[in-house]
This record gives C-alpha cells, sequence and structure tokens, in this order.
C-alpha cells in the first residue's frame, strides 16, 4: 500500500506539472503552439511568415488556424487544439466579449494569449498588437489630409463585433470629429454622425465575406454619388473598394483612406487611388506571438510588463510606399 501511495504521488505530481503554464517540460521536448485568427484574408499570410520564422527560430511546433465561418468554427478550432494538448494558444477573438467564457475555459487547460483583437475581461495572459482607437485616429487624420475642406465618409468593416474594428472606428469618428482622445466613446452605428466639417454616413458590415464587402461598396456609391471619401477597416475592405470605384468610373473621383497592407492597396497608393493606410505589422503578430508562447511553455519569463505587447503601427502614404512593399516581401518571403 505504501509502495501504491508513493506511486500515486509521483503519477499526480507529473500530471499537475504537464498542465502548468509555466513549463516542466524535458530540456529535449519541442513545444507545441498554436496562432488562430478570426478569418481568412491576406493579412494573415503575412502574420503566417511570421509564425513560420518564429517557430524556426525557437524551435517549437507552430499550428496556424484559419476560421473560415465565424465564431463556431474558431470555437471548434480552439476546441480541437485542446484536445490535442498543445502546449500555448495565441488567437484573435471574433468576440472578445461574448468569447469571454471560452477563453477562460481555455486559461484553465493552457497558456492563452490574444493578438489582433483583444479580449480584455478575458484571464488571456497578454495581448500582442496595436492601439486600435490611436490607429483609427490615425486613419481620421489621413482622411483630413486627403478631404481638409471636408465632406461625406463612409465606414467599411467586416464585422463590428471584434475589439479591434469597434475602437479603429470610434477612433475615426472621435477624429474627424474633433472629440478629445477617449477610448470609451461609443458611436452607435446607424446614425450619421455630423460635425463642423465631416460627416460619417454609416458603417457597412460584411461579415468577412469579399463578395458582399465589393457590393456594399458598390451600393454606397450608387446612394451616394457626392460621397468624398470611403474607409476601409479590414485588409480586404480597401480593395473591395478599388474594384467597386473601378467598375463605375470613379478612381480618384471619391478617396480612398485605408487599414493594413494587403497588395491592392499597396498598388492602389502608388498608383494614386488611395491615399494612405495604417498598417500593423501582423509579421510581429505572428513571431511574437509565438516567440512569448514558446518562451511559457519552456518556463521562461517572456509575457510583457503589463500584459499588452505593443506593435507600433506605420503609416503609408505615396513617398514611402515601395520601401515599406519592399521590405515586407522579403519578411514573407524568408518567413514562408
Amino acid at each position: 500500500m505504501r509502495a501504491f501511495a508513493l506511486l500515486f504521488a509521483v503519477l499526480s505530481l507529473a500530471i499537475a506539472t504537464g498542465c502548468s503554464k509555466s513549463g516542466g517540460r524535458g530540456e529535449g521536448d519541442r513545444p507545441h503552439v498554436a496562432f488562430v485568427t478570426n478569418g481568412i484574408a491576406e493579412f494573415w499570410t503575412i502574420a503566417n511568415a511570421g509564425v513560420r520564422a518564429a517557430a524556426k527560430e525557437f524551435d517549437v511546433e507552430a499550428e496556424f488556424k484559419t476560421p473560415a465561418n465565424g465564431i463556431a468554427d474558431q470555437k471548434r478550432i480552439l476546441e480541437d487544439l485542446l484536445t490535442l494538448g498543445v502546449d500555448g494558444i495565441a488567437i484573435s477573438p471574433i468576440d472578445g466579449v461574448n468569447q469571454a467564457g471560452d477563453i477562460d475555459d481555455a486559461c484553465g487547460r493552457t497558456s492563452v494569449i490574444t493578438h489582433d483583437s483583444d479580449a480584455p475581461a478575458s484571464k488571456r495572459l497578454c495581448f500582442v498588437g496595436m492601439d486600435n482607437y490611436f490607429a483609427g485616429r490615425q486613419a481620421g487624420e489621413l482622411v483630413k489630409e486627403v478631404m481638409p475642406e471636408g465632406g461625406s465618409v463612409m465606414l467599411f468593416v467586416g464585422r463590428l463585433e471584434q475589439d479591434n474594428a469597434r475602437l479603429r472606428r470610434q477612433g475615426i469618428v472621435d477624429e474627424l470629429l474633433d472629440r478629445p482622445v477617449d477610448p470609451t466613446n461609443h458611436d452607435a452605428p446607424g446614425e450619421v454622425l455630423k460635425g463642423d466639417k465631416y460627416s460619417i454616413l454609416d458603417t457597412r458590415t460584411d461579415q468577412f465575406d469579399n463578395s458582399r464587402a465589393k457590393s456594399n461598396a458598390e451600393d454606397v456609391l450608387a446612394l451616394h454619388p457626392d460621397l468624398g471619401c470611403m474607409v476601409g477597416l479590414f485588409a480586404y475592405n480597401p480593395p473591395a473598394c478599388l474594384e467597386a470605384l473601378s467598375a463605375a468610373g470613379m478612381l480618384g473621383q471619391v478617396k480612398v483612406v485605408a487599414f493594413d497592407e494587403d497588395a491592392a492597396t499597396l498598388q492602389g497608393i502608388l498608383d494614386g487611388h488611395v491615399h494612405g493606410t495604417v498598417t500593423q505589422q501582423p509579421y510581429k503578430y505572428g513571431y511574437e506571438s509565438v516567440r512569448i508562447l514558446a518562451g511559457l511553455a519552456r518556463g521562461e519569463e517572456t509575457l510583457p510588463e503589463g500584459g499588452v505587447l505593443d506593435v507600433p503601427t506605420v503609416v503609408v502614404r505615396k513617398g514611402n510606399c515601395q520601401t515599406f512593399w519592399d521590405e515586407l516581401k522579403v519578411l514573407v518571403e524568408g518567413g514562408s
């Protein structure tokens, strides 16, 4: 009996150690981590290059998962990874508020961090990404540059349930209405928001459906032939706006301000059809997420101070576009 009790104690200790978020792996073990996006877009191809580069540098096995069908698909991916027993998960929540419970459950079984879009009320260990409200204000500044006399603006985004989309939109609204900086502001979509010079007509969502994103842009051009500026908040939105403008023969007539570094957006800047874009450096989202999770799996202190690893934005205009694009291609090719 004493031998059985001793064996039970040893086994219990081994199980507890294996579930620990602070590591406890054997010296030769190779951690297994996962990077989960909130959809499918060229943006995530760039992030995946960072995932691959970090996996090689920090000697980990890294899964890259892209949900094609919204929250249900992301939830299934999360459950599959937990069943697989991965050592850490970096996730961009589709709905940070309503998914907090799922994230908390996952936190009880492995190390979980968020990237790109946060779930600050959850038990996630840290967030890797930019200040989305500040980035929204930067986009608002680009609108002011390209339309200094004022005018009407329409916003386009995948979905507003995501923390990053909500904050970007609010940052643009507050900047164009010349409000003081306050990330807690909230203006519900569906009503025209008017300032002294700018009017934000509405925010159109597409639920990550590229064809719907294009039809949204086409509908807006038909309804508002005097529209001043289109602002795309997700990577695929500006290219959808450009397609709609090209089909309508309105390129250059309606201004375009963008987020992210989609190839069509960057080409649009070089061609003079897009004034500028606020980029997030998604390569670093992938790289830093894997670096942090690899360290946690090995018991290292890799969490950023304060629980946030800020990845600064880069504002791209025609003057710095080609250099930015050339450097981006080198990163992507090197991490593929």
